[in-house]
């Protein structure tokens, strides 16, 4: 029997070195939480809601339910975060989880649809305490490449410093002569109006690779048109507790100081869904549950989500996320 080669390659993408590698990196993970008394949980990774971000896709399926002809439908989650905010509303304390999470977009050198999370959420800490344990675990994990004093330091800083603009003001012809000046006379055909889009552009092509290899970066402060699910700053209202991190210019992970208000989280869910009718992207229905255990009463917490295989990468020196990936979607 003939059969087409490329769907006869059964081979793994990654070697046997990096296979030991991943289950060292989950072994020092799950020692690192326990050490700290941070529960490890388990939640749906099939839900009926999804997140409503217009820049993250989820994929989407059918469940067809014993005796409903119209059957139900249920998204792959793009974060365990909405689960596992119920879990904290119903008195878990600080929770870890390890999972898959999947995005129905790019596949290329840092993307595969599917990719391994590690989430977690500590109850009563700061954002700032958040990022001194994000810099003790990521500093365990890279302990062989000796990283330098980690960088806090604000969005809008960042921006000034090497952009030469203000994200918290961006008017777009100033946001086009800055991508005129760096080389990108494609941005204003790729961005038109949206300003979310514009400072990803600019932020992902100048910001990005002016950090200094070897140094953790904490990235604070995001304009309040970023919200995504972070509180804005009680002092600074043009600005939210949000955080990224990167190392060696690659985004390893978003953190935020957890928004618990159940009417601002629904205006922003509004928000969202509008911006995708806009763009004639599909819209998930609000999750209902989350803004239920919102008013019920999230505890006051911090929480990040990590990208293992991006991680592992950096830890292996590994080029390409296939090399760290058993099997990518192309072998999938």
């Amino acid at each position: 029997m003939s059969r087409n080669k490329a769907d006869t390659d059964w081979r793994p993408t990654c070697d046997s070195t990096t296979l030991l590698a991943r289950a060292a990196l989950l072994r020092a993970v799950r020692r690192y939480f326990d050490e700290r008394g941070v529960l490890e949980v388990e939640t749906p990774l099939l839900c009926r809601a999804t997140g409503t971000d217009p820049h993250l896709q989820p994929f989407a399926t059918r469940f067809q339910l014993p005796g409903v002809s119209a059957g139900m439908t249920l998204h792959l989650q793009t974060s365990p975060e909405f689960a596992m905010k119920r879990l904290l509303a119903g008195g878990s304390g600080s929770i870890y989880q390890i999972c898959k999470a999947f995005r129905n977009e790019e596949s290329g050198r840092w993307h595969n649809p599917e990719f391994s999370l590690l989430e977690w959420y500590r109850v009563g800490y700061s954002l700032a305490q958040l990022m001194d344990e994000i810099d003790g675990l990521l500093g365990l994990l890279f302990s062989e490449l000796n990283l330098g004093t980690s960088i806090r330091i604000a969005y809008r800083d960042l921006f000034a410093e090497y952009a030469g603009i203000d994200p918290l003001n961006p008017d777009l012809a100033g946001l086009a002569r800055c991508a005129e000046r760096h080389g990108l006379p494609e941005a204003a055909a790729l961005c038109g109006e949206d300003r979310s889009l514009w400072l990803d552009l600019l932020f992902s092509h100048i910001v990005q690779p002016a950090m200094e290899a070897g140094r953790l970066y904490f990235v604070r402060d995001y304009p309040a048109f970023l919200p995504s699910l972070a509180r804005r700053k009680p002092d600074e209202p043009e600005v939210v507790e949000r955080v990224e991190v990167f190392l060696n210019g690659v985004e390893l992970g978003n953190g935020f100081h957890e928004l618990a208000d159940a009417d601002e989280q629904e205006r922003r869910f509004d928000e969202d869904l509008a911006q995708r009718r806009k763009l004639s992207l599909p819209e998930p229905e609000k999750d209902h549950r989350l803004l239920s255990a919102l008013e019920a009463g999230l505890p006051d917490c911090s929480g990040v989500a990590l990208g293992l295989d991006r991680i592992l990468m950096l830890m292996t020196g590994r080029q390409h996320i296939a090399e760290v990936l058993a099997f990518p979607v192309a072998r999938a």
